[in-house]
């Protein structure tokens, strides 16, 4: 088997050089045939594909006759995310977001008391997975990338589901509250099974409790004494809510749109979501914040100089430090510009929750990173917009509080963002019955080439 491999590896090595020469493309010809790469234009503005009631994003305004930048604002149905937080957490019924709000996204209204406990039922009846299916498929060939194991177990979960390419609404929405209540199975039991095999620490498996909401059976299912304090269950579950959704044009609610367009089945549909959120672009982002901020700390010899953290955030820029991107995570979005509402939202709990945990030290290394690093980018870069924090600058400190491994962080996302994405597929299949198929300019001449025999070649 080694053998094999090393034979594999020294051929595609070998094969990098006609890679580049036939697959490079002069990226002066996007220019030339009007092509926007990343389907953005010059600006960052997304190439309009669709139309959706689900959210709206908001980064600029019209001011006259002009767009200009403004403070972020997201809707989820039509409701501000700030009215719908402070709703959930300041009402005289104080309760946790995360059944509530999906339940807006997924049918477009608030419900009513009868209506959220009836759902609130709907997700624990659905919340079960088939005998046997965590040792023989979750425990089997475990390994560090959570988001595999979960695309793994979602596919899967299609060979125990008799209709599962059925497309019908009612059968796509059974599919879908299925998976959002065993997502936190999938992801918190894939870490375990990780954990135990490949790390050779205990394992434990918790079965979710049918009377707490989806953050507290997510701390219950990862800690060995299945403990944890309100303050930290309900910073949670407002991380879990300001990722449920955030508009058709990111690249995995597009990806979840796309397959669907196809007529793929659920279970094929949010694998390649799953798939899509995975990558560092897209999801690890917060990951990548807490790594950066962990090399700032051991670089710093004083966390509260200024001058000394400023220094840092260019040497970033100039690629002088960290992992030589010329990145500050956690910095600017492809949509806000001013300000992103959800770190807003984030920073005000995140305060809290670092009091709790004597975390103030790292909190305000944070907030001095977030005021200073929009300076030293607009010092340094010719940019076309405002850069503020986004949300992940603050989500993977919270995570780190909350002692959720950085293996989770992405999976985390997941357990959020899939509540989106179902709303996203059933808006698609409601509403178009074409594939989606973008075109691609070929740079091929209408000549073709003569085939030589084989005898013949170089």
């Amino acid at each position: 088997m080694a053998d094999n491999r090393q034979f594999v590896d020294e051929f595609a090595k070998e094969q990098i050089e006609l890679c580049l020469a036939n697959s490079s493309i002069d990226p002066e010809l996007f220019n030339t045939y009007g092509v926007k790469r990343g389907l953005r234009d010059k600006n960052g503005a997304g190439v309009l594909a669709g139309l959706s009631n689900i959210s709206l994003i908001q980064s600029k305004k019209e001011v006259d006759g002009k767009k200009v930048p403004c403070h972020g604002r997201l809707l989820y149905r039509g409701y501000d995310i700030n009215d719908l937080v402070h709703g959930f957490l300041d009402s005289t019924h104080k309760h946790f977001g995360f059944e509530e709000i999906s339940y807006l996204l997924l049918f477009g209204n608030l419900p009513t008391h009868s209506q959220l406990a009836d759902f609130h039922e709907a997700l624990n009846k659905s919340s079960f997975l088939p005998t046997n299916f965590v040792r023989d498929v979750i425990m089997k060939a475990p390994g560090k990338d959570i988001m595999n194991s979960m695309t793994k177990s979602v596919l899967t979960l299609a060979s125990y589901d008799d209709n599962a390419d059925d497309n019908t609404l009612s059968n796509v929405l059974r599919q879908c509250m299925m998976l959002i209540s065993t997502f936190p199975m999938l992801a918190v039991y894939g870490y375990h099974a990780y954990n135990h095999y490949e790390c050779d620490n205990s394992l434990y498996i918790h079965r979710p409790d049918e009377n707490l909401s989806t953050s507290e059976n997510i701390l219950r299912m990862l800690r060995p004494d299945m403990q944890y304090s309100d303050l930290e269950a309900r910073v949670l579950d407002l991380a879990l809510v300001l990722h449920m959704e955030h508009g058709g044009g990111n690249n995995s609610t597009f990806t979840t749109r796309v397959v669907s367009s196809a007529g793929s089945d659920t279970y094929s549909v949010i694998a390649a979501a799953l798939s899509s959120l995975k990558g560092p672009k897209h999801g690890g982002a917060n990951i990548k914040v807490v790594e950066m901020m962990a090399d700032m700390k051991e670089h710093l010899t004083d966390w509260t100089d200024e001058e000394e953290v400023a220094a840092y955030l260019t040497k970033l820029l100039h690629k002088e430090a960290f992992d030589q991107k010329g990145l500050i995570y956690g910095m600017g979005h492809a949509v806000y510009s001013i300000s992103d509402p959800r770190a807003q939202i984030f920073k005000g709990f995140v305060e809290k929750l670092a009091i709790e945990k004597h975390r103030e030290k790292d909190f305000a290394l944070y907030s001095m990173i977030e005021t200073l690093a929009p300076k030293i980018i607009a010092g340094e870069r010719a940019i076309y917009k405002g850069v503020s924090a986004n949300v992940d600058f603050y989500s993977g400190f919270v995570y780190s509080m909350l002692d959720i491994p950085t293996e989770l962080f992405t999976p985390i996302f997941a357990i959020a963002r899939i509540v989106g994405w179902s709303a996203h597929r059933i808006e698609e299949l409601i509403n178009v019955d074409k594939i989606i198929r973008p075109a691609y300019q070929s740079l091929l001449p209408l000549e073709s080439k003569p085939y030589l025999s084989i005898d013949e070649r170089n």
